[in-house]
């Protein structure tokens, strides 16, 4: 998302809370960076975490009065910035909050830190709470990046949103006909929420060989859960993706996601998904077309699922057909014309 910003604004200056140079500097190249104080602290690009509660403030540090527009990514602070009353603040929000409002007995059951900080967390997360809510009525408009999303926006904020999706690079991934080996493949970041150890629990069960790609605090309790025939890969470079993608049976979607990116890759890839059927695979996965569903979140139902899958009713032309709806040029007219109506309608009301 933000180096899709980055491109269709090359001259805008970047603000963010923390700026990780050894990971990022070679994405953002040319573009002036403005991180918070927070970027000053020490281990603040690895356990960032533990700033939590300074972040509002952080987020509320930077003057922005000398700009237009304003445009936020986000999906906890960056909507909180403070802006003059001309100015369009516009939010592109990827989720409210989860560990503040969907996910937040999760989040804290499942965070490993010492026992007396996590009877403390609570407290301090109602705290954000609050100003989570207050922040959200700042920005003059939202963006959703799915109709998951804009329902949420609305629940918890009170806020309309328009839904623009975000921009999958669909054409980095190379199809090939009828292609799929002999694994199923699941990834991306290895956190509680996202269901992995159903899939290694499923997987264990069939002894079909699986590889799961990417990191998180998760990868070595799903690692040491797992049997000879699950493969870890850990982080994969983007140019090793398609093959990745494109050499698989199928991609496995256990979690309920605010949209799912990773699916909508591997179906530009030309391989189908199996989702969990909830919240942002209901609108990219097309049953018979692109993929298939299953209904309960737990092993066993993914496990009969796969079992049941044909990789051969499947085309890997159409699926990665289905994909185009997501690509970055979609995106980038999408939101050209909502903000080019937004500037005109706030215009016409300011005069």
């Amino acid at each position: 998302m933000l180096e899709s910003l980055a491109r269709l604004f090359p001259n805008a200056p970047i603000y963010t809370l923390i700026f990780d140079k050894k990971r990022f500097q070679k994405k953002f190249e040319g573009h002036k960076i403005i991180p918070s104080a927070l970027n000053k602290l020490p281990g603040s690009a690895r356990s960032y975490q533990w700033y939590l509660p300074f972040m509002p403030g952080a987020i509320e540090s930077f003057n922005l009065s000398r700009y237009d527009l304003v445009i936020s990514s986000s999906s906890a602070f960056a909507k909180g910035i403070l802006t003059q009353p001309n100015m369009l603040s516009v939010c592109y929000c990827h989720t409210p909050t989860r560990y503040l409002w969907t996910d937040t007995h999760a989040y804290v059951r499942d965070l490993k830190i010492p026992y007396v900080v996590k009877k403390l967390l609570p407290f301090t997360l109602t705290k954000l709470r609050a100003w989570d809510y207050l922040s959200a009525q700042r920005p003059t408009a939202f963006i959703a990046n799915s109709e998951n999303v804009r329902k949420r926006i609305k629940k918890y904020y009170g806020r309309d949103s328009t839904v623009i999706y975000p921009p999958v690079m669909v054409d980095e991934f190379k199809k090939i006909e009828n292609g799929g080996g002999d694994y199923f493949l699941a990834g991306g970041r290895l956190v509680a929420y996202k269901r992995f150890d159903i899939v290694v629990k499923a997987f264990n069960k069939l002894g079909i060989p699986l590889k799961i790609f990417g990191e998180g605090p998760l990868y070595k309790d799903l690692k040491s859960l797992s049997k000879k025939k699950i493969e870890f890969l850990g982080w994969v470079e983007k140019k090793n993706l398609s093959s990745l993608y494109s050499g698989a049976r199928a991609f496995l979607n256990p979690q309920e996601e605010d949209f799912g990116i990773t699916m909508v890759e591997a179906m530009a890839a030309g391989t189908p998904v199996i989702a969990y059927k909830a919240g942002g695979a209901l609108e990219i996965v097309k049953p018979n077309v692109n993929g298939v569903f299953f209904d309960e979140q737990t092993w066993e139902a993914l496990a009969d699922t796969v079992v049941r899958f044909k990789r051969e009713d499947f085309t890997s032309e159409v699926v990665s057909e289905s994909a185009r709806i997501f690509s970055e040029e979609n995106f980038a007219s999408s939101l050209t014309s909502f903000l080019t109506a937004l500037s005109e309608n706030h215009a016409k009301n300011s005069g």
